[in-house]
């Protein structure tokens, strides 16, 4: 579905990224992971058409992103990224954005546009808050309403930066068992996770980034125990009986 060759990408014609390539395949979780500054968040703005690439190529569906229209662009891909601006808005009128790429020449949402987006508010458990201005939420709260306006974006490909962001564990663990349900919905999902425990848990598809390059992509039972992952991060990986997995300072 997603397909990067070759990609170089970076800032005022520096490179952050080289030689980037991989495939995200339909339907599966894809968790980008690296030390900071190795280059998740620009390969993820490469991907939702906020950064120019410097070279190669990126495809959706088989098409360059560069050959879609705006309008088209985001009925295809949600980009959810992790710094934005707090605007004077109700939470409700927010996820309503999420719905502008389907509306036509009158802007006015439709009855289905509005059983959209409810029913993104309720699978976020963000519903009770339609009302409340924005500025009012917590950050974690406004991370979940932000999610939800990427759902009521209703596309096949959904792009997250750090979606579990100023999240409580509780809360960061029900996020992500919601995003881990998106691919049983057809949706593709491609996000940036710091915690790594998350990111083996979650996925289905690692990507191990350093210095701007791929070193690694696999499942993560093949990112445990491959050997990079300890190398780039320098930890010592663990799983407990239960399958989860923690990590040890390499001199234990």
């Amino acid at each position: 579905m997603l397909e990067l060759r070759g990609i170089a990408a970076g800032y005022g014609g520096a490179p952050v990224l080289r030689e980037v390539s991989f495939t995200v395949p339909k339907g599966s979780l894809t968790a980008l992971i690296g030390p900071n500054g190795c280059g998740k968040t620009t390969l993820l703005r490469a991907a939702a058409r906020q950064l120019p690439l410097l070279a190669g190529e990126i495809l959706l569906d088989g098409r360059p992103v560069s050959s879609y229209g705006r309008t088209e662009f985001a009925r295809k891909a949600a980009f959810m990224p992790q710094v934005r601006s707090v605007p004077a808005i109700t939470a409700g009128a927010l996820v309503a954005h999420g719905r502008f790429p389907h509306l036509g020449f009158s802007r006015r949402l439709r009855p289905e546009d509005r059983a959209a987006v409810q029913a993104a508010m309720e699978a976020t458990g963000v519903a009770d808050w339609a009302n409340r201005d924005l500025r009012a939420l917590s950050g974690g709260e406004r991370q979940r309403v932000y999610l939800a306006m990427a759902l009521a974006q209703d596309t096949d490909l959904i792009l997250l930066d750090e979606p579990t962001t100023y999240l409580d564990p509780g809360r960061q663990f029900e996020l992500l068992d919601l995003i881990a349900s998106l691919p049983g919905r057809g949706k593709t999902v491609v996000m940036v996770l710091h915690d790594l425990s998350h990111a083996l848990r979650y996925s289905t598809q690692l990507l191990l980034l350093e210095q701007g390059r791929l070193v690694q992509r696999g499942t993560p039972e093949e990112l445990y125990t491959g050997g990079q992952l300890d190398r780039v991060f320098g930890i010592r990986s663990r799983r407990a009986p239960d399958g989860s997995y923690y990590f040890l300072p390499p001199s234990v």
